[in-house]
């Protein structure tokens, strides 16, 4: 047990998936894993351990926002030992080309700030995810059959967003979509030696403002859960 994750040594599988939401990780659970197991509530945080096509996965509520996920990746790592990390959750467009309901597989992640900003001083460390999980997930989005778009995404500190002037130049430099986790991710997988892609659906589009209603938003998310579990085992 950790601070923040009540599950017994054994309990939290080598690979785990990441959606902030801790509904959204019950949800998940329960269609996609067999005999998904409750091996976490400390705080409401839920998380799971079942089995995919054979394979051990736990789906771990991780919170909203880099601090909150930060927290939970270290005690993932560093007290169960996981070895592959895959957020799966929802962002937002940036580009016209992109349409709600596609996936986004993020590359790289831009920041202003994460947890970490204050280890690297003056140095830009620049976070990207697993090659071999990166290639893994495109080549699953393919036989899923839902738009998928591979490359460079922003990770937010901030919610409510008053930086148009910054939206506007990410979106003239190819940024994909942003979300508020990623890059934190991305950063410790790198500080520990272990694997960590985010696969994540477009929720809404800062562009176009179409938007995902909320009563079918977790009926859209499955396409980015079968391609992040697909891609943990390829």
């Amino acid at each position: 047990m950790t601070f923040h994750i009540g599950a017994k040594p054994g309990e939290i599988a080598e690979t785990v998936l990441l959606p902030g939401d801790p509904y959204r990780a019950r949800w998940a659970a329960e269609k996609f894993l067999k005999d998904p197991k409750l091996v976490n509530e400390v705080r409401g945080m839920l998380g799971f351990t079942g089995t995919y096509k054979g394979n051990r996965v736990t789906i771990q509520g991780s919170g909203m926002g880099m601090p909150s996920l930060s927290i939970y990746v270290n005690e993932l790592i560093k007290d169960y030992d996981a070895k592959t990390l895959i957020r799966i959750g929802s962002c937002g467009a940036m580009q016209e080309s992109i349409k709600v309901r596609d996936v986004i597989i993020a590359m790289t992640t831009t920041t202003v700030a994460t947890p970490s900003s204050t280890i690297f001083r003056e140095l830009n460390f620049s976070p990207s995810a697993d090659y071999s999980l990166l290639r893994a997930a495109a080549d699953a989005a393919s036989k899923v059959g839902v738009g998928v778009h591979v490359g460079g995404i922003y990770s937010s500190d901030t919610f409510y967003d008053e930086r148009p002037d910054l939206n506007k130049e990410m979106t003239r430099h190819g940024i994909l979509g942003v979300e508020m986790e990623a890059a934190e991710l991305y950063t410790l997988a790198a500080r520990y030696g272990v694997r960590a892609l985010a696969v994540m659906t477009v929720s809404d589009h800062l562009i176009t403002g179409d938007a995902l209603p909320a009563d079918q938003r977790e009926t859209s998310f499955g396409d980015m859960i079968e391609i992040a579990l697909e891609a943990a085992f390829s």
